[in-house]
């Protein structure tokens, strides 16, 4: 029995305290080692998770991964850094070993603070765009995003605010940097950790650092998708083409941002302001910005190049295309334009305000629409009716792919439907082929204006079938178009005339109904007077072609923001 008991205490684990430094030095070694393999792994996993499926048969994993969960692999990086940092810590100081170092190292900043400008903040303190519209560049700073963690009322614990600064580092692609500004405080971290602790390992440190750079390759959203209630700053900046129109106006702008988490409501622009913040609760990835104004003095006329909305936590900035007028008896008339929103390209910051500006070839999505395709030499040409053809074939095709993703894999429908490449854009093409659109009486015309026609023609006239059962169908699909029509023109909302065109065709989608409208408005007789015998809409071949490609889409559910339907009862 005696023997058996000195059997047990031999088997139990050594303290460090007992062994030879070489053995000591041995058994951390390898414990450092299998600190830097999990984060390689874990590292891996993520980038794998993130890429999907395409990541999979490029031979970067197995497929087992894909089915992770983001939110569980990021829980799990969280863990391995709290686990880094707990390694040969001097003293252990609160439940959260990470950040007890961040909040000392925000100590000693905030000490030097007065003496010196921080040295993580990029860029002059404003920048001026051409349109003159100030610009303030966001900094960069460790010791910033701390405080918006500490902030957060709804996090209690030192742990909750370690994982929440994680995912917004992560987030904001700026991880490794924070950390790597966080440890070149040797001073603090020779004297918070013992001399064989992971984070005192200059090499491996290094490697570790280099695997968390690895996740900028990949878009994070894991801070904004997780903290759902919390309120955030936001800063509007709307910026003119004041060579062409004012950039102030008399009338009383408004602006309403959307996310896909909800929206703003009309907020006021303040006079004669073209940027402003607001702070409201987290709104999720932005999706549109609907902009207008009352038309009332006698500067009522702008022209908005676009509108851009920055997320003042998390950086991300979006750019909302326009260069379309606001105001009547100019373009189509519109007050009020709906913006589809395209996050910006973090990394050529310097560079943000020549990116927002409008390309003069591109202008706004549907005024590229109306008037040309512009070409990668930078000519303006008419796109022929092949390149029609196939703009139509790659958004129904696109929209297909997106139902066929894994639900959280699935990018923004309303950038599928009413983006520079999508559905509504695909229409606008091929019904301005061959449309006599010249100016008739110092008058423009616009697809619109045949839309109304046919419905005008459809309410006053009994269209005469041979078959029984085509007029019952017919006079159904009749009905219901002009049903649709009428309650956009009738809806409480000063909308354009391309402006109404991009509902219907977003209603139309929605409720299955362009495949029936289609060849209506192609056997419509305004057609004759209002295109040319060439237009693609007077080809039935290239009618039936396009009702069929319609038709793919009819299996899918397709909900619609509300921005893009508000106020339109149908």
């Amino acid at each position: 029995m005696q023997e058996a008991r000195s059997l047990g205490k031999n088997l139990r684990q050594p303290k460090l305290s007992d062994l030879s430094p070489a053995v000591i030095a041995q058994t951390n070694w390898k414990f450092v080692e299998g600190l830097l393999k999990e984060c390689r792994m874990k590292t891996k996993r993520m980038l794998v998770e993130k890429m999907g499926h395409e990541a999979v048969e490029l031979g970067h994993g197995e497929a087992n991964i894909t089915g992770l969960e983001e939110n569980t692999l990021i829980a799990s990086l969280c863990d391995l850094l709290e686990r880094i940092w707990s390694h040969g810590l001097q003293v252990k100081q609160g439940k959260s070993a990470l950040w007890s170092h961040l909040i000392q190292f925000q100590d000693r900043e905030e000490k030097q603070e007065h003496l010196a400008e921080s040295p993580v903040a990029l860029g002059p303190e404003r920048r001026k765009s051409d349109s003159g519209v100030m610009l303030p560049t966001l900094r960069v700073s460790l010791i910033q995003d701390m405080r918006h963690i500490q902030n957060m009322s709804e996090i209690k614990t030192d742990v909750g605010r370690a994982r929440a600064w994680i995912r917004l580092s992560l987030e904001k692609k700026l991880l490794s940097q924070h950390l790597k500004q966080l440890l070149s405080n040797q001073l603090l971290t020779k004297k918070l950790y013992k001399r064989y602790a992971f984070l005192r390992c200059e090499e491996e440190r290094e490697q570790f650092l280099y695997h968390l750079l690895s996740l900028n390759a990949v878009d994070y959203f894991c801070f904004t998708s997780v903290f759902t209630t919390i309120m955030i700053p936001y800063r509007s900046v709307i910026i003119p083409i004041k060579k062409l129109s004012n950039a102030i106006i008399t009338s009383n702008p408004w602006i309403c941002v959307s996310g896909e988490l909800g929206d703003t409501g009309v907020m006021q622009i303040p006079k004669n302001l073209l940027e402003m913040t607001f702070e409201c609760q987290n709104l999720g990835k932005l999706t549109t910005v609907q902009i207008g104004h009352d038309n009332s003095g006698l500067l009522a006329k702008w022209l908005v190049d676009c509108v851009m909305v920055r997320n003042e936590i998390t950086g991300h900035t979006y750019r909302f295309p326009c260069g379309r007028w606001l105001g009547k008896g100019i373009d189509d008339g519109s007050l009020e334009r709906i913006l589809i929103g395209e996050l910006m390209m973090t990394a050529a910051d310097e560079d943000l305000v020549k990116q927002c500006r409008t390309p003069p070839q591109q202008k706004s999505p549907t005024t590229a629409r109306r008037l040309s395709i512009t070409s990668l030499t930078g000519k303006t040409t008419k796109p022929n009716a092949g390149q029609i053809q196939e703009g139509i074939g790659e958004a129904v095709n696109n929209i297909v792919k997106h139902f066929h993703k894994p639900e959280k894999e699935r990018g923004s429908l309303t950038v599928l439907l009413c983006g520079e490449s999508g559905l509504v854009a695909a229409l606008e093409q091929v019904f301005h082929h061959g449309f006599k659109s010249a100016r008739i009486f110092h008058k423009n015309v616009f697809i619109w204006d045949f839309i109304e026609r046919a419905v005008a023609y459809f309410e006053t006239t009994d269209q005469i079938l041979d078959n029984e059962d085509d007029v019952l169908i017919q006079k159904s699909s009749c009905k219901t178009f002009c049903h649709y029509v009428n309650a956009i023109n009738t809806a409480p909302r000063n909308i354009g005339k391309d402006g109404k065109f991009q509902i219907l065709v977003c209603l139309g989608t929605r409720d299955r109904l362009l495949p029936q409208w289609i060849p209506l408005l192609a056997e419509c007789p305004a057609i004759t007077r209002m295109y040319e015998e060439s237009a693609l809409l007077r080809d039935r071949m290239t009618v039936n072609s396009l009702i069929r490609i319609l038709q793919t889409i009819q299996d899918f559910t397709i909900v619609l923001e509300g921005s893009l339907i508000k106020g339109v009862d149908v």
